[in-house]
């Protein structure tokens, strides 16, 4: 493949030493552009793999002086292997280990009762949290918010009585032989990352960068004075900021370039795209690819259907269904869970559930549903299982088909990070903006309208994970947004 304009400035800049970061769009070969950086020098690099998987197929793309390995990989060989006798330990309830570590009874904190279940649970929680940041010692931001004690004052007291028990439980895990709580990959990884690990390379290559998890993030910036950095990610998929991931491009001190030509899909998709880059103010636009004729328009079945919420991708799931399609669903377990939660709670059981432990009975959970600021984003969950009933949308989730052989693939946005089909199907649980000066219970009519940053990239993940047709469906409002009626006017 002849490089482009923008490769061959990114390995100019490459090759005379900086230290570089690539804003790279959907679709413009970010790893393509690395493995050209790597093939084109015989220095000692080393590419950061966000996942096995990724680390696999990188080993087949990249020459062989540069070595394809997770963090977690390179953790393990440098310290995790002293744990291997602790890893894949038998699982164990969650109780049995907060017992163990002295978690023996519930704790009244305001109207709410925490069981002992559900303080072991998040004594845990509190552990993985703090693995995932780059602190030194956990404290009480670690300590996870709970449905129902969502005030400062009452997640005070939480923590108050949560963190010894985790400075607790992550004592244990220093122990190599044996301790109480299950040791897990992301425990080794953390206490590498606490040793201040120095990485023998020339160059250190970090793709999707702007998803990193913090305490990699910590590793691979601490190698910046002996070791040439490289980072390419998309800022605009910065989705996951929510459970903790951080965008390492923003701020970061070196040559900054573009990939901005997408080889996925054509001009039409590209404009498209750029309207939703714009409303999340993106460093980038993208050039969509002349020979691929990318269309938007009604789709009647697409290859997959995108939604903004689990519980949308659930009803999708049924009305395909009900139509008599084979669908598919990427992370069918999660929707599971939940439902399995809302039968514990109609048939009168506590739930394990970490969204909905602390509620007693299906009832109370519909009373903070409705009426708690804080549980809204739970009606249309609660609403879905009082209209079908549990057992409904359990029995179509064990009706789903592998995703081979579906003829329609349901996703949540999130999940179809990375992801691409022929044809795409925008759901319309994409809420659309409201306009400040409306009634708060009236669809915005006004404009202009705010659309929140986070949002808009959620919908530019959405629309760029085709390749030969889009249904713009739940997103088509930006039709009327004042900055532009048409996806021609933000060709720019």
């Amino acid at each position: 493949m002849k490089p482009t304009d923008e490769q061959t400035a990114a390995a100019d800049a490459f090759h005379s030493g900086d230290h570089l970061a690539l804003q790279a769009g959907a679709g413009t070969g970010k790893t393509t552009t690395l493995a050209l950086l790597a093939h084109a020098t015989p220095r000692r690099g080393r590419y950061l793999a966000y996942n096995r998987a990724i680390a696999t197929d990188a080993r087949t793309r990249f020459p062989a002086n540069v070595q394809c390995k997770t963090a977690h990989a390179l953790a393990y060989a440098a310290v995790g292997h002293r744990y291997s006798s602790r890893l894949n330990a038998p699982r164990r309830p969650a109780w049995q280990t907060g017992q163990a570590l002295g978690v023996t009874k519930a704790l009244r904190i305001g109207d709410r009762e925490v069981s002992q279940r559900a303080l072991s649970n998040t004594v845990l929680r509190t552990v993985a949290r703090f693995c995932h940041t780059a602190d030194e010692k956990i404290i009480r931001h670690h300590v996870p918010k709970l449905r129902g004690l969502e005030d400062a004052h009452l997640h005070g007291e939480l923590a108050a009585h949560i963190l010894p028990f985790a400075q607790k439980a992550w004592a244990d895990l220093q122990h190599p032989d044996e301790g109480t709580v299950r040791f897990e990959h992301d425990h080794y990884l953390k206490i590498w990352a606490l040793s201040r690990p120095t990485l023998e390379a020339d160059f250190l290559l970090l793709d999707e960068a702007q998803d990193t998890n913090p305490v990699v993030e910590q590793i691979f910036l601490a190698q910046r004075d002996h070791t040439q950095l490289v980072m390419v990610g998309d800022s605009a998929q910065a989705i996951y900021q929510w459970r903790g991931a951080k965008d390492v491009m923003t701020g970061f001190d070196g040559t900054q370039l573009t990939l901005s030509q997408s080889f996925r899909f054509g001009p039409h998709l590209a404009r498209e795209a750029n309207r939703w880059l714009h409303l999340a103010d993106a460093p980038i636009r993208l050039t969509g690819c002349e020979t691929v004729p990318t269309e938007l328009g009604f789709v009647t079945l697409p290859d997959a259907v995108l939604c903004r919420t689990n519980v949308g991708a659930m009803t999708q799931v049924m009305t395909l269904m009900t139509a008599g399609h084979r669908v598919g669903l990427v992370g069918g377990d999660s929707l599971r869970a939940l439902a399995q939660a809302a039968r514990d709670l109609k048939e009168g059981r506590r739930t394990h559930h970490p969204e909905l432990l602390l509620f007693p009975t299906w009832g109370e959970l519909q009373d903070y549903a409705a009426h708690d600021p804080a549980g809204r984003d739970l009606q249309p969950f609660v609403g879905l299982v009082d209209t079908h009933g549990a057992d409904v949308i359990l029995a179509a989730v064990a009706r789903l088909a592998p995703e081979p052989q579906a003829q329609v693939t349901v996703s949540t946005a999130h999940k179809a990070k990375g992801r691409e089909w022929g044809c795409v199907k925008i759901a319309d649980d994409f809420t659309p903006p409201r306009d400040p000066s409306a009634a708060p219970d009236l669809p915005a009519h006004g404009l202009p309208v705010t659309v929140d940053d986070a949002e808009a990239r959620l919908a530019y993940v959405a629309v760029t994970r085709t390749r030969r047709r889009l249904d713009l469906g739940g997103l088509s409002w930006i039709d009327q947004h004042t900055e532009g009626n048409s996806p021609s006017s933000a060709a720019s």
